[in-house]
């Protein structure tokens, strides 16, 4: 696929995540069969699927400012914990004037 016509979303992931949607769909989408080709449990599996939704949804909301963004990708990524990234969107919507609840 060129490029030009890769989605915005998928531009976001990482070289990992590209492999784990590969090994996904050739499993057809079963969530057993993956984790048996990983040599992990459902959980696991289970788990990194739900990480990676995560992902592409904060890829793909557009309304989220840069910040905002860049800190709930380092809590998706296990760089920051999630309460830590709650505290940072927190203060820096009281900083802006938003809605500091809203994650």
């Amino acid at each position: 696929m060129p490029i030009e016509i890769i989605p915005e979303w998928m531009t976001s992931l990482e070289d990992e995540d590209v492999a784990f949607i590969k090994k996904f769909l050739q499993a057809s989408g079963s969530l057993k069969e993956a984790a048996k080709q990983y040599g992990v449990t459902y959980p696991t599996v289970r788990l990194r699927l739900d990480r990676l939704i995560q992902k592409i949804q904060i890829a793909e909301d557009t309304s989220n400012e840069p910040y905002i963004a860049l800190v709930k990708r380092l809590a998706v990524n296990d760089k920051i914990d999630f309460d830590t990234a709650k505290i940072l969107i927190s203060e820096y919507r009281k900083m802006k004037g938003g809605n500091e609840n809203d994650w």
